[in-house]
């Protein structure tokens, strides 16, 4: 009996010591995530301009953007466009990479290396590199494409091409899914590739029948990233466009931090915050549904 009342105490100290250990972490999350997006939330359905006292006006933020303000459907656009474009490329050009990554080749730390880099490149820095190599005069893409003969294009400054640009540039942050997918596919089983050699089987066997499946999982989750992170884009407008040429690359959040900053209409900037909320929790609950058609994991197909 003493020992189970021992055993009892002892269980109450680790739990008492766990709740101690962890309370950083919790305060943390209360003050600067679970608080900042009650407020948000709560301020959206007022008129505020950060200086003044909030004015509750019910649902109007929300009437206002679903309804009256072209460059809220403008914005969406842009963004649902360029997700559209950069997350498929840069997850099949990822996945490439990594495949090539995976052989076992002289240098292979270097080329690792130099793969990965410009992923931790600060942003600010990318983009004034990238401002350079899309310039229609002296660009470094440009000067390429004149080698070929071929005509010089005008890249993000014209209203048609801007977009097309970034999602070409957006090719270039590829090293954190492309390490991600190098790790899954060092982590599938050798035995399983020696397998479809007995039964007779090549490379594309090995690569249809045991590669693709054993890295959904991978892909999925790059994918959610992918879609989490293409949406809440924001740097190349603030740097590299302004939003231009004619609102053209007008990224939802660069739009969210116009009415914020810019307009002095945080309130309705809180309203933009949470439809964008929405949306990425939709296409994410969308993605999650559909992982049970395509994911597979080593117990069986995803659920």
């Amino acid at each position: 009996m003493s020992k189970k009342k021992d055993s009892l105490s002892l269980s109450k100290v680790e739990a008492k010591w766990g709740l101690i250990l962890a309370l950083p972490a919790i305060l943390g999350f209360i003050l600067w995530t679970a608080g900042p997006m009650i407020a948000s939330l709560v301020l959206s359905f007022t008129s505020w301009d950060a200086v003044t006292s909030p004015k509750f006006i019910g649902l109007s933020n929300y009437r206002k953007l679903l309804i009256e303000d072209p460059l809220f459907k403008k914005s969406l656009g842009v963004t649902l466009y360029y997700s559209v474009g950069s997350v498929p490329l840069v997850l099949a050009i990822a996945f490439i990479v990594a495949l090539l990554l995976n052989q076992k080749v002289r240098g292979l730390a270097f080329f690792r290396t130099a793969f990965y880099l410009p992923s931790i490149v600060p942003a600010v820095a990318s983009a004034m590199i990238w401002i350079w190599l899309f310039n229609p005069d002296f660009g470094l893409l440009n000067q390429f494409l004149g080698i070929f003969n071929l005509p010089k294009l005008q890249w993000i400054y014209s209203e048609t091409q801007v977009i097309p640009s970034l999602i070409l540039m957006s090719i270039w942050g590829m090293g954190g899914s492309m390490i991600i997918f190098l790790a899954g596919l060092q982590g599938v089983p050798e035995q399983l590739y020696e397998a479809v050699e007995v039964d007779g089987g090549n490379w594309w066997h090995k690569f249809r029948y045991i590669t693709i499946p054993m890295m959904t999982p991978i892909i999925f989750f790059n994918l959610i990233m992918g879609i989490i992170g293409t949406l809440q884009t924001f740097n190349q407008a603030y740097v590299m466009t302004s939003g231009g040429p004619n609102y053209a690359s007008l990224f939802y959040v660069y739009y969210l931090y116009l009415n914020a900053f810019n307009y002095g209409a945080m309130g309705y900037s809180c309203a933009l915050a949470w439809i964008l909320f929405l949306i990425v929790l939709g296409l994410t609950l969308i993605v999650l549904r559909s992982s049970s058609y395509w994911v597979y994991y080593e117990m069986g197909k995803g659920r």
